[in-house]
């Protein structure tokens, strides 16, 4: 067998692995609750109807809009300082993704707070 078909075989057994076993862990934990006698609508704490694709579409245009300003202030780094390009972009674009999910984390928050 060669090398090259491992990294796929591996990578999907590993992410199987964790799906399998976020499942598996979870219904044992709702059964362990329901033969306790625990009221069965716990299960639905937190769930707001209809508000998930706000956040998904929220953080996402947070994410694009902080690599493009990583992308912009490390070409302008790199054109106005002396700075290694290949240092500046990797570092600007994973600073201002960053920041960018947690803007997007705080602004979620509030929105979904103000409903």
């Amino acid at each position: 067998m060669e090398e090259e078909i491992l990294i796929p075989i591996s990578l999907f057994a590993a992410i199987f692995g964790m799906v399998y076993l976020y499942f598996s862990t979870r219904n044992k934990e709702r059964l362990a609750l329901i033969e306790k006698g625990a009221d069965a609508s716990i299960f639905n704490i937190g769930k707001r109807a209809g508000s998930s694709w706000k956040v998904v579409v929220l953080n996402i245009a947070f994410l694009l809009m902080g690599i493009g300003l990583g992308i912009f202030i490390a070409h302008l780094l790199e054109t106005y300082s002396a700075l290694d390009d290949d240092a500046v972009y990797p570092a600007m674009i994973f600073l201002m993704a960053g920041l960018g999910l947690y803007v997007g984390y705080t602004q979620t928050k509030k929105a979904l707070d103000s409903e």
